[in-house]
């Protein structure tokens, strides 16, 4: 089967992490310090490995003290961990429709959504999400930032390689939060990463991420309640084995990315994705036409040994969102549609010419036959 996703080991990364195994030393040593090193160089800002993308999103709302009574905006088309992690601050999640082209947040309907807001918790954040890889406008989304005096976080969960007007995402904001997820472009199983430059931020995330512990002459002593989400020294090993790999692994996304366009560029009922400078194309998705059953295709697309799958989910369409907050359908109309017109189709290294041709081919055949 032609895989959705595809994390490349090899045997590296095997011996890498044997070699931690029989070392004994498991935990926050050195091998995660020369990780965070690592990825310092590759994004140019202080980094601070963190267990998951989930974590590095939950430590900097834990950091930027976000809490009841705060609303936090941020994007309907994403994956609900970048809405939970605002519940559990017991903020209020508010949310934005996005794009129609590049999937990421709508500046024009983040700063209408802003101005005209009602409630009564006090606007404090805005999450972005840089979408499969592609960049938001972060031109746009600073100033936006800048202008209602909010702290801004990037959820680049999918974004490492990504870059705005040259600069990586991650790095625009107050906190960036990376995953190394397997259908990431590097993984570590799980893992994640906190992008912080202020000093007071990155202590503040240290502590955080580490059960709010430091020690002070020889003493340990707890400074604020925190979390257990540091990252293995055997997860470390193994990222630092993927980043020295990743150049390579995202010019063959990108070389990816321009065969789908080659071959469905032309191709009735399906909308492909924006080429937007800078993009890292995590994923690629294509967007149905309505007339057609998603999830047709991708049962259709399974008997020809083809994984295909949605992109991602629209937080407003959740029951658990919906019922608590009570979101007006009629404000998210491209989030509605892609996600349920939205298809992944496969990508990772690995996969060459004759693959993407077969699942293009694939793709047109059964589109036909797929309408409602």
């Amino acid at each position: 089967m032609i895989r959705l996703s595809k994390p490349i080991i090899s045997e590296d990364e095997i011996n890498a992490v044997n070699h931690v195994l029989r070392s004994g030393v498991f935990v926050q040593n050195e091998h995660v310090q020369r990780f965070e090193q690592l990825l310092k160089q590759f994004i140019g800002s202080d980094v601070l490995a963190v267990s998951s993308g989930t974590a590095a999103l939950h430590v900097a709302l834990s950091a930027l003290k976000i809490k009841k009574g705060d609303a936090v905006f941020l994007p309907s088309f994403t994956f609900p961990a970048t809405a939970n992690v605002v519940e559990l601050q017991h903020a209020r999640p508010v949310l934005v429709d996005v794009d129609e082209d590049t999937y990421n947040i709508d500046p024009k309907k983040l700063e209408k959504s802003i101005e005209e807001w009602q409630g009564p918790e006090i606007p404090k954040a805005i999450i972005v999400v840089h979408q499969f890889g592609a960049p938001c406008n972060m031109t746009k989304i600073r100033e936006i930032a800048k202008k209602y005096g909010l702290f801004l976080i990037e959820d680049a969960a999918c974004a490492l390689g990504t870059t705005w007007n040259g600069q990586h995402a991650g790095t625009f904001g107050d906190i960036g939060c990376f995953s190394w997820h397997p259908r990431k472009s590097i993984t570590t199983g799980e893992g994640g990463a906190v992008a912080v430059k202020d000093n007071m931020l990155r202590k503040r995330i240290e502590l955080l991420r580490n059960h709010g512990l430091e020690k002070s002459e020889g003493k340990v002593q707890l400074t604020l309640p925190g979390f257990n989400y540091r990252l293995t020294e055997f997860q470390a090993v193994l990222g630092k084995e993927q980043l020295k790999k990743f150049n390579g692994w995202l010019e063959s996304r990108r070389d990816l990315a321009g065969y789908y366009k080659k071959y469905l560029k032309d191709t009735a009922d399906v909308q492909l994705p924006k080429e937007v400078t800078g993009h890292a194309w995590q994923t690629y998705m294509v967007v149905l036409n309505e007339n057609i059953s998603q999830q047709a295709v991708i049962g259709e697309m399974r008997q020809k040994q083809i994984e295909t799958n949605i992109g991602s989910l629209s937080v407003h369409l959740l029951d658990y969102y919906k019922t608590k907050y009570k979101y007006q359908d009629s404000f998210f109309p491209i989030s509605r549609k892609l996600s349920e017109q939205g298809l992944a189709l496969p990508m990772y290294p690995g996969l060459d010419k004759t693959d993407i041709d077969y699942v293009c081919s694939s793709l047109k055949e059964i589109i036909s036959k797929c309408k409602k």
